[in-house]
């Protein structure tokens, strides 16, 4: 017994439970202005639109910094220095946005944010692919990335958040949510190490060796072109339903922040199941069949709400099962893409795959969900979901199978 108690309190197992609690409360923060913004919005005399490009910036400042820190860490490393810099910054950039008396403001303290939370997950995800032991390395990655997020961000999240608008206020909710980052800022700071640099110049050697592609030549599969608007589109779908649906069950359907906050946590859970649940079935089914299968399961979402009205008995397993199809997104952020390319020079193609859809969803998403919202109503956001929902559809059918199980262990598909 005290051996096998020894043996879970290893380093490895320290940073995943750090790192996934870090990014869970990023993403915590990052989900706080779309759970507070019927709050914000009232107080603030914000329009559909400006919400949107709320969303918008923190999306962009986050691609566009996770690109460039994260190329800065691959080759001077100081992973754990830029860390911990970044969670303090976007904890204070937390409380910033409670102290925002103006639209520019909120919109200064949101892009600060979103500079702030960019790397961490490229770097958290460095880190524990160079910590990692080879057998676990990606339950690891995926834990890492899943647990905390879905748990934190999008379950948690707006029950907490919206229990401590309605109890203290919107402000209070800002300043609340900061104190979390500082706490994991302290963590880092004392359980986890900068990985040897050797290692990074092992890994690189052995890659310049076996050989891989680049992304001009990686753009040449059909599949990397797919998975990129297929990334964007069901990341954008994501978004658009975390930054429309608090607005749209209080001021159309009626609810109060009470009942939207526990509609909004279903999409967590179903998400945290689904992060497991959908990958698992895809290897053993096919990639291309699931994704095809839980996309139109996701119709269930936008179709769902506006049948169901304000029946909660209708709406509940509409989130929950429509919302499901939002575990086949790391399928087409990494898993086909890996799968796709040959050799073993990938890294570069997904970042490029995740940076392109960050850009996609967070930018064009929420803009033109809020200027439609203002234009036609917020139902508006919901034909907007049954689009991209209905893109995704035809481009998953184009897919190129690359599940072994379907393949016969065929990692490369045809260009």
């Amino acid at each position: 017994m005290t051996a096998e108690k020894k043996s879970l309190n290893t380093y490895e197992n320290r940073l995943i439970g750090v790192l996934s609690l870090t990014f869970g409360v990023v993403f915590f923060d990052r989900q706080a202005m779309n759970f507070l913004a019927p709050f914000v919005q009232d107080d603030l005399g914000l329009s559909n639109t400006q919400i949107g490009i709320l969303a918008s910036a923190l999306a962009l400042t986050w691609a566009f910094s996770g690109v460039f820190f994260g190329r800065l860490c691959d080759r001077f490393g100081r992973q754990r220095l830029v860390l911990i810099t970044a969670v303090i910054v976007f904890s204070l950039s937390s409380v910033l946005s409670g102290l925002a008396t103006s639209f520019l403001f909120l919109l200064a303290a949101r892009m600060l944010m979103g500079l702030a939370e960019g790397p961490v997950l490229p770097i958290s995800q460095t880190v524990v692919a160079l910590e990692s032991s080879p057998e676990r390395r990606g339950v690891n990655m995926g834990f890492m990335q899943q647990f905390g997020s879905n748990i934190l961000g999008t379950f948690l999240a707006p029950l907490v958040l919206v229990a401590l608008a309605t109890q203290l206020g919107w402000r209070e909710a800002f300043y609340i949510a900061g104190i979390p980052g500082l706490i994991c800022a302290l963590l880092i700071w004392l359980y986890m190490r900068d990985p040897d640099p050797k290692r990074f110049s092992a890994a690189n050697s052995e890659v310049d060796e076996k050989g891989g592609v680049t992304i001009a030549e990686g753009l040449r599969y059909r599949n990397i072109w797919l998975c990129i608007m297929l990334s964007g589109l069901s990341i954008g779908w994501a978004i658009l339903c975390f930054v429309f649906l608090p607005l749209y069950f209080i001021n159309v359907a009626g609810f109060s922040p009470t009942k939207m906050s526990i509609l909004m946590s279903l999409l967590g859970l179903s998400a945290l199941i689904a992060g497991v649940g959908v990958p698992w079935l895809s290897d053993r089914y096919g990639r291309k069949r699931i994704i095809l299968i839980v996309t139109i399961m996701a119709l269930l979402v936008p179709l769902g709400i506006m049948a169901a009205g304000n029946s909660l008995l209708l709406l509940i397993p509409c989130l929950l099962i429509g919302f499901a199809a939002t575990g086949a997104t790391p399928l087409v952020v990494a898993t086909i893409p890996a799968e796709t390319l040959p050799g073993t020079r990938v890294a570069a193609i997904i970042g490029l795959v995740l940076g392109s859809a960050e850009i996609i969803a967070g930018l064009i998403g929420p803009l033109l969900g809020g200027i439609i919202a203002d234009a036609f109503g917020l139902i508006g956001t919901l034909w907007l979901q049954v689009g991209f929902i209905i893109a995704m559809l035809v481009l998953a059918s184009l897919l190129r199978e690359t599940a072994p199980s379907k393949t016969g262990q065929l990692a490369v598909a045809q260009t």
